[in-house]
């Protein structure tokens, strides 16, 4: 059974490294959550290591620049692993083919075609009509907040053309602020269920968590993975990632979960423990909130 907690500080002193999820325990995408903020400040000035493990589709960079506007200082980590990097590398050593249909917002998610310069030969990747494409590069619905189903019949076109869909985030949905929408993970899942292939490198799948830690490694520090703790508020996510990985996690039960498991400061006990069950997830600690 998991263990509630109040603070981070409660538990903190028995890891070296926290892998943190954003959206929802950082941030609400509009804003930082200061609480957390100062809890982050609060691990590293005492000699953690915090790695952002984020599902954005952007690039490292593209990232911190986000967080910045979120007014997340940079103080608050060390380094960032995103779902976006993982996914890039697949795509410019060619998984899903050169000429490839985008679903996305252009003007968001194009730091997603950058050139990837760690890469010896990547290969040239061409933007084409979804008739042309050899493969489908997916960061998000074209509308956040259109029903997935509307891609029903470019979907059944390009399953029965085989073409392969590369998911640039997995999750299936995030809270802007009091708006919840939709995320490139539940396009996907509409495209597996249909009967169409779709690739994963964000959380909870592995190539993420092998990306956060050569970024802990890029850090001059070697960790063992039971001196990690992973934390955030996606249960099939953050908790199932963390999970699959052999790593100890914090649930923050005050996030996509709030209502379902009554969190205000803290989260109702027994409406945890239900949603645990439901969830089949098995958190080591929970906490309302980051802080």
């Amino acid at each position: 059974m998991t263990q509630i907690v109040n603070s981070l500080t409660e538990i903190s002193d028995r890891y070296k490294a926290l892998f943190v999820d954003l959206w929802g325990c950082v941030h609400n995408g509009i804003t930082a959550f200061p609480e957390a903020v100062a809890a982050l400040q609060a691990y590293r000035a005492k000699g953690g290591l915090v790695v952002l493990v984020t599902n954005s589709p952007k690039p490292r960079a593209g990232v911190a620049s986000q967080l910045s506007q979120f007014n997340v200082p940079a103080d608050a980590y060390d380094t960032i692993a995103t779902s976006g990097d993982s996914a890039r590398s697949a795509m410019f050593r060619g998984a899903v083919g050169e000429k490839v249909f985008f679903m996305g917002e252009w003007e968001r998610d194009a730091g997603f075609f950058e050139p990837l310069k760690l890469l010896h030969h990547p290969i040239h990747i061409e933007r084409v009509p979804l008739d042309q494409a050899e493969g489908i590069v997916c960061c998000g619905p074209f509308d956040t907040m259109a029903e997935p189903d509307v891609n029903r019949p470019d979907f059944l076109y390009a399953k029965q053309m085989g073409l392969k869909l590369l998911c640039a985030n997995p999750d299936i949905v995030v809270d802007r602020g009091e708006v919840r929408e939709w995320c490139a993970g539940a396009l996907a899942k509409l495209y597996t269920e249909m009967g169409g292939e779709s690739l994963y490198f964000g959380k909870p799948h592995p190539p993420i968590y092998d990306l956060a830690r050569r970024r802990l490694q890029e850090l001059g520090t070697d960790v063992s993975d039971s001196d990690i703790l992973a934390i955030g508020d996606g249960p099939h996510t953050d908790i199932m990632g963390g999970m699959g990985e052999g790593i100890d996690t914090l649930f923050i039960s005050g996030g996509l979960a709030a209502a379902e498991t009554k969190t205000s400061h803290h989260p109702h006990a027994e409406s945890l423990t239900d949603y645990i069950q439901k969830e089949k997830i098995n958190p080591t600690y929970t906490i309302g909130r980051l802080r």
